[in-house]
């Protein structure tokens, strides 16, 4: 089975799959099979390999990487039985593409279950690997190693997994597409180290007629390949939304990372409203504990306030399906159909733009049920989404436009609750472009000049770097407004103020995990070109622009560790950026 490059070839043994890129094997997947039994280990043999057919896409983002998204690929279904002769009616798809392969399980239910997987990757003992171990909020760090059992005794792993098999390629696993009876899955190593099964969460969904299982996803070639791929909602399913006029990116001032319960004081409130005014960002989000808002005023005051301010509000809600008891509230409002109908309605009555919803409870198939209802309620209530406490994107931002980001990342956040970030946070940022940010959009909220509960030791232009390196079509600003507003951040705040949070194209420029990064993303006819030291050393980063293909006169500003401000430089090809210890740059090129 071969891409239609036919760079990426797949070979069909008896129980697995072997994976190659150019001449070599980056990855073989030993053993195969779905089961209805959680506990059942059968492995299931391949009977045959029917013709390839073609599967192509055109389609438009609303967020993300790249708006215009084309691809072309294989498609070949396998047969799979447990002998020879005997088989279960259940089809391996597999879809070859240039970038990586897909490929998912489907069969007919009769009122059953489809609750265990076989699905075995044999990543070899020595292959460098980027993985995080499995947190039900996915906010873990992602550590390079070269043996599966080396950190903590963890046997457990989360999507997606960054690999390096062979020199100058890459793979990236992931999975994609989760229907409303489907579970999210993760990785377990417990019987040999090199041996990563894939195993679904907690599902006890009852299914009559066609089941699918979600695709797994392995994007495949150079580093630069592996970060601009669009793989993950190439195969998602197309959006049914009939309207999306009403769904708007923006920039969004957020009173969290220095305020924990700020969003229960009215006054307090009102500077983040006129921060966002001030800065011409057009959202200001609402945190935890509206719903006792006092000193002044409460949540209908404020929304009053922002819409007077021309800023569009947005408001946090708990799932109440993870963190319930000792967490804080509004709770209970989104649970029961008719409880959420009425929650939403209100929401649209107030000229709430979106919804942050937090604290959910892993990955089992209640609660991506869950969040695929909230979703579509809120669609029909024009509200936006942002997941929090939540799972991993799995190309729902393709399906439903308004899921405009995700956490799912050790983010800024953590500078509030533990001094973990602080050393840290530099490699850490200069990693989740090749794992995390890979799959979907990162609720990160970066950029942040003063200090939380714990110190930041990154510089600012690192931080101001972030804004464009992370994609999330909601773009929070951690920071304070006394901070923000200062004077020496003039320049840099007109910047957050224009600065896109969705992008055209993207191009990976160089980089290596924890080490640094630079990456050019675009939009219409503007390069915004960012860039960051992982290291704690001095670094001179090379930008090389020829990739971007720049036709005719254009302009070039630059921010650098020397300078908060945006400096006219001669337009080049090439050039060096010299990046303090955890430092960074923003080029932007007109």
């Amino acid at each position: 089975m071969t891409s239609p490059n036919g760079k990426i070839k797949v070979l069909a043994t008896t129980h697995g799959l072997n994976v190659d890129c150019g001449n070599v094997t980056v990855a073989r997947i030993t053993r195969l099979g779905i089961t209805p039994q959680p506990d059942d280990t059968t492995a299931l043999c391949i009977l045959g390999v029917g013709k390839p057919t073609t599967v192509k896409a055109d389609y438009y983002m609303l967020s993300g990487k790249k708006r215009h998204c084309t691809n072309q690929a294989n498609e070949y279904r396998l047969n799979l039985g447990k002998s020879p002769s005997q088989g279960l009616g259940i089809t391996l798809i597999v879809r070859l593409y240039n970038d990586g392969l897909a490929f998912r399980y489907a069969t007919n239910m009769n009122h059953g279950t489809m609750r265990g997987e076989q699905t075995t990757f044999d990543l070899s003992q020595g292959t460098p690997r980027w993985m995080m171990k499995w947190t039900d909020s996915y906010e873990e760090f992602y550590p390079k190693t070269t043996d599966g059992w080396s950190q903590d005794n963890n046997r457990r792993w989360a999507f997606p997994v960054l690999t390096n098999p062979h020199s100058g390629v890459w793979t990236l696993l992931t999975e994609a597409d989760i229907h409303d009876y489907n579970s999210a899955a993760c990785l377990y190593n417990t019987q040999a180290p090199n041996l990563y099964r894939i195993v679904p969460d907690k599902n006890d969904s009852l299914v009559s007629g066609p089941w699918m299982s979600p695709w797994r996803v392995m994007i495949i070639g150079s580093i630069a390949d592996v970060v601009e791929s669009t793989l993950v909602t190439d195969v998602a399913p197309p959006s049914t939304f009939t309207d999306n006029t009403w769904i708007h990116p923006g920039m969004v001032s957020w009173i969290y990372w220095a305020h924990n319960h700020g969003s229960k004081d009215f006054q307090i409130v009102k500077q983040y409203i006129d921060m966002a005014a001030t800065m011409h960002l057009p959202y200001v989000l609402i945190d935890a504990e509206w719903d006792e808002m006092d000193n002044g005023g409460n949540v209908e005051d404020a929304l009053r306030y922002a819409h007077e301010k021309g800023v569009k509000p947005l408001l946090w809600y708990n799932s109440c399906c993870g963190w319930v008891n000792g967490a804080p509230g509004p709770k209970w409002r989104l649970n029961a159909p008719e409880k959420r109908e009425k929650e939403f309605a209100w929401c649209e009555k107030m000229g709430v733009a979106g919804v942050k919803i937090d604290f959910f409870g892993g990955d089992t198939q209640p609660v991506m049920r869950y969040c695929i209802d909230l979703l579509n309620d809120a669609a029909r209530h024009h509200l936006l989404v942002n997941f929090h406490g939540a799972t991993l994107p799995r190309g729902w931002q393709r399906t439903f436009p308004n899921l405009l980001s995700t956490e799912a990342v050790y983010g800024a956040e953590w500078y509030n609750n533990r001094a973990t970030l602080t050393n840290r946070a530099a490699g850490h940022n200069a990693t989740l472009p090749f794992t995390r940010n890979v799959v979907g959009p990162m609720d990160y909220t970066p950029c942040a000049f003063s200090n939380s509960q714990h110190p930041h030791i990154t510089t600012d232009a690192h931080e101001v770097a972030l804004t464009v390196l992370f994609e999330s079509a909601l773009q929070h600003l951690a920071d304070r407004p006394e901070s923000f507003l200062q004077k020496k951040y003039k320049q840099v705040c007109d910047f957050l103020g224009t600065v896109p949070t969705t992008w055209d194209d993207t191009k990976l420029l160089t980089g290596y995990p924890a080490h640094h990064v630079v990456m050019a993303r675009r939009k219409a006819h503007t390069w915004y070109v960012a860039g960051i030291n992982g290291t704690d050393e001095k670094l001179g980063l090379t930008v090389d622009l020829s990739s971007l293909q720049l036709k005719g006169r254009h302009t070039c500003r630059l921010l650098t560790d020397g300078s908060l401000s945006f400096k006219k430089v001669k337009p080049l090809n090439t050039r060096t950026v010299k990046c303090a210890p955890r430092g960074g740059f923003v080029m932007i090129i007109e």
